[in-house]
């Protein structure tokens, strides 16, 4: 699946926002329906849930070349597989993750940050999450700029 099917948007990570909320992450695709639905699907056809999915980043530089670049990627927790991937730069995606380990949820849940994918602009599934793993240009993970939660062994 092409990267520039996708489109990111960000919200409740600015620093002078108030009160922190939870962190959101928007991907609309802009692509073929039935080539997202497929990968967002189990073997039964049924959308998957939020505890069948995972996020991450991995970086293709090392984080101190400066504004790094990286992959942002959704995978099948049970396949591996992966649902679908965006280019993102570190400086893009690190605040995020510190905003949602800064986050409180008003609902009182674990919930650290929310993922929505949207198909051309109609919601296709909605996900919160407590895990965002990143991973330097090596694929070793950083656990210092990571969100793990507490309790969680790796």
């Amino acid at each position: 699946m092409r990267r520039d099917y996708f489109e990111l948007t960000v919200e409740g990570v600015d620093e002078d926002a108030g009160e922190p909320t939870t962190p959101l992450v928007r991907i609309d695709f802009h692509g073929p329906e039935g080539l997202l639905r497929d990968r967002l699907s189990d073997a039964d056809g049924e959308l998957l849930s939020a505890g069948a999915i995972d996020v991450a980043f991995r970086l293709r530089e090392p984080l101190e070349s400066g504004d790094a670049e990286g992959v942002v990627g959704v995978t099948n927790r049970f396949t591996g597989d992966f649902v679908l991937e965006l280019n993102e730069t570190a400086d893009d995606v690190l605040p995020f993750i510190r905003a949602a380990r800064d986050s409180v949820d008003a609902a009182g849940d674990d919930a650290r940050y929310r993922v929505e994918i949207d198909l051309d602009g109609e919601r296709l599934v909605s996900y919160d999450k407590q895990t965002f793993l990143v991973y330097d240009h090596e694929g070793n993970l950083l656990r210092n700029e990571s969100l793990i939660p507490s309790g969680v062994e790796l």
